[in-house]
């Protein structure tokens, strides 16, 4: 069993925090198991479900239930004080008179990491085209908007921290073909594409390592550990037909206690936090000056390990996450062009200091030759122990935050700070991206040539 546990930690990345949601294990677990969608268990429906995993390896149970648990609906809706926050700091006017009433696409959907900022980003773009009277907003989770007849009523598309491969469907090769091609059209064509943080953290992978198992976190790798750990009873690694229906019997008597015979949706998720071992004793992490935990320093150099799985979207957008220091790291914003017209918002504001989630591109994506920079991490501003923090830090020491750039007849715009709520109360912040915003719109010309 011990062996089991140690197999499991020494191939998976475990995350706790944001990444293992207390409710979105027992929720995707409880419908992965309700075989007959009647919103209630039965004992043998979670014995059918744990029996499906059968002689699975350690090193492959993760990701063989992460394909078995049912995504939940990502939420729609920001917290009140939340849009409160942003609708005080939003900019009064746009810089530009629109040359005709304009319509913005936001999509939320993310295929990935699912940002709780989604919801707030999308409300933003809203409240600032509504305040300003720059554009009017439609707002959608669903990936199959993205068609080439729906998009034909839009100026600009804004992908809220979308995640992952968030426009393709697994199941439809076609579908997948058509989005793709309606996007990179749709710009191409002369309309305008603006993304925020995590819109960047799309259509990348480490390179793939033959017979190596997808990198999984959060309940996935919560249950796995689970089973291994209560499931495992003679320590050969794999979990027999035999010791999984036992376990499953075993769990579904906590989860059963009245002996009804069946366990309703709603008292699930208290009950089954009883079922679960309680996590491996650890030591809090050490907080910094700002109260977020400290970000461990890096622990090898290297080259970069990603690729992306889309290069003409990869291009477009301008790159792909590789990295970030944690969310409370502060990081001083340089203004590359104080004179651009889209960095106008920063005059009288610098030094502009931000605590958030900060991305960093790889440097086979992002390059200076590609885009025109706006603003950029002041690397000589961060400590050498902050910069110790990054795994595979640029060599030239170049870390863009926003661009702008053109693509066939149309514009392209990118921010990469947006993950915690509270960015969205950044006076300048905001003004910045509605200014880009108007760039992608067509209303707002300026200077995108990329500068090398």
């Amino acid at each position: 069993m011990k062996l089991a546990c140690a197999a499991l930690a020494a191939t998976v990345l475990v995350l706790t925090g944001p990444f293992a949601d207390a409710q979105e294990l027992p929720s995707r677990l409880f419908l992965a198991a309700d075989r007959d969608r009647n919103g209630v268990l039965t004992r043998a429906e979670p014995e059918t479900t744990f029996e499906d995993w059968t002689a699975v390896t350690p090193e492959r149970l993760p990701e063989t239930i992460e394909d078995a648990l049912p995504r939940l609906p990502q939420n729609q809706t920001p917290k009140p004080e939340d849009v409160q926050a942003m609708v005080a700091a939003l900019p009064e006017k746009a810089p530009a008179k629109p040359r005709k009433p304009r319509r913005v696409l936001v999509l939320g959907r993310a295929a990935g990491y699912v940002h709780s900022s989604i919801p707030l980003a999308a409300r933003t773009i809203e409240e600032m085209g509504r305040k300003t009277g720059a554009w009017s907003t439609t707002i959608t989770y669903d990936a199959a908007d993205i068609n080439e007849k729906n998009l034909a009523q839009y100026d600009a598309l804004f992908l809220a921290s979308t995640t992952g491969e968030f426009l393709d469907d697994p199941h439809d090769a076609a579908a997948t073909a058509a989005r793709r091609k309606a996007l990179l059209d749709f710009v191409r064509g002369g309309k305008g594409l603006a993304g925020i943080h995590a819109a960047s953290d799309s259509y990348h992978q480490n390179a793939p390592v033959p017979g190596a198992p997808r990198a999984i976190y959060g309940p996935a790798v919560t249950l796995a550990r689970a089973l291994l750990a209560q499931g495992d009873l003679n320590g050969d690694r794999q979990l027999s037909r035999e010791e999984l229906r036992a376990l499953a019997d075993a769990w579904y008597d906590k989860l059963d206690p009245e002996k009804v015979g069946r366990v309703e949706k709603a008292a699930f998720p208290q009950r089954f936090t009883a079922v679960l071992p309680p996590p491996p004793p650890s030591s809090p992490p050490p907080l910094g000056p700002t109260g977020f935990p400290v970000q461990a320093p890096a622990t090898q150099l290297g080259p970069d390990t990603q690729m992306g799985t889309w290069p003409e979207f990869n291009r477009l957008l301008g790159g792909f996450f590789k990295f970030h220091w944690n969310d409370g790291q502060l990081i001083t914003v340089k203004i590359d062009e104080p004179d651009h017209p889209l960095n106008a918002p920063f005059k009288g504001q610098t030094p502009l200091r931000i605590i958030d989630e900060t991305y960093t591109f790889a440097r086979d994506t992002y390059s200076r030759h590609n885009v025109r920079v706006l603003t950029s991490i002041d690397y000589a501003a961060m400590s050498a122990e902050d910069k110790a923090k990054e795994q595979y830090p640029r060599p030239d020491g170049d870390y863009a935050l926003s661009w702008i750039r053109p693509e066939g007849k149309g514009r392209v715009f990118y921010e990469a700070h947006g993950h915690n709520e509270k960015v969205y109360a950044n006076r300048p912040l905001l003004a910045h991206v509605l200014y880009g915003m108007q760039y992608v719109l067509g209303d707002l010309e300026v200077d995108d040539r990329p500068r090398p």
